[in-house]
């Protein structure tokens, strides 16, 4: 294996305890469910690559973007309400070469107004006079989604697919109101 393909790899461990220290699960794709290998997750280390980290199995739930570093403390990082020690499925985003497009629609059903998107956006509703994100259409690349402008609030990870409304990902009722591409440099 060369050292480009160990750099489009992802590796992330996770343990018990804080420090890195108990039990340990080391995982280089996506994981449904680690309850079966943790009880908990108190601290981890992303050793390479991007991840998101869910509070429910099957990728359902609460999520967190974890880029390369060492999470010492998981509760101290407890933004958005996250549950950190409850983390329960994680999936690898891989790294993407390319153009990044998506299409974005105002309502449910890739209803109301619509934008197509090469590029992050701060803000939907200064830079498009869109109320907010219902339904999208990611073409190309892998995106997050917020629910505040500027990057803020509760995120969600879109990869290319369809997709029609939130609730079936566990976030029902979800609005986004800015978006920005996942790049290996973030």
């Amino acid at each position: 294996m060369t050292n480009t393909d160990r750099n489009m790899m992802g590796k992330i461990t996770f343990y018990e305890e804080k420090n890195f220290q108990g039990r340990s699960y080391e995982c280089m794709s996506d994981c449904s469910d680690m309850s079966s290998y943790l009880s908990r997750c108190q601290s981890c280390r992303v050793e390479s690559g991007c991840f998101m980290v869910y509070e429910r199995n099957n990728y359902m739930g609460q999520q967190f973007f974890m880029r390369r570093g060492e999470y010492n403390d998981m509760q101290r990082m407890m933004c958005m309400g996250m549950m950190f020690d409850n983390m329960k499925s994680c999936r690898m985003i891989p790294y993407h070469r390319g153009q990044f497009r998506m299409k974005i629609y105002e309502r449910e059903n890739y209803g109301g107004q619509s934008y197509e998107m090469m590029d992050d956006c701060d803000n939907i509703q200064d830079r498009h006079r869109m109320s907010d994100c219902q339904s999208c259409n990611v073409m190309d690349g892998h995106w997050l989604m917020y629910e505040q402008a500027h990057y803020k609030g509760r995120m969600m990870y879109m990869r290319p697919g369809e997709y029609r409304g939130f609730k079936d990902m566990g976030m029902s009722g979800m609005r986004f109101m800015s978006m920005r591409r996942i790049m290996e440099s973030m």
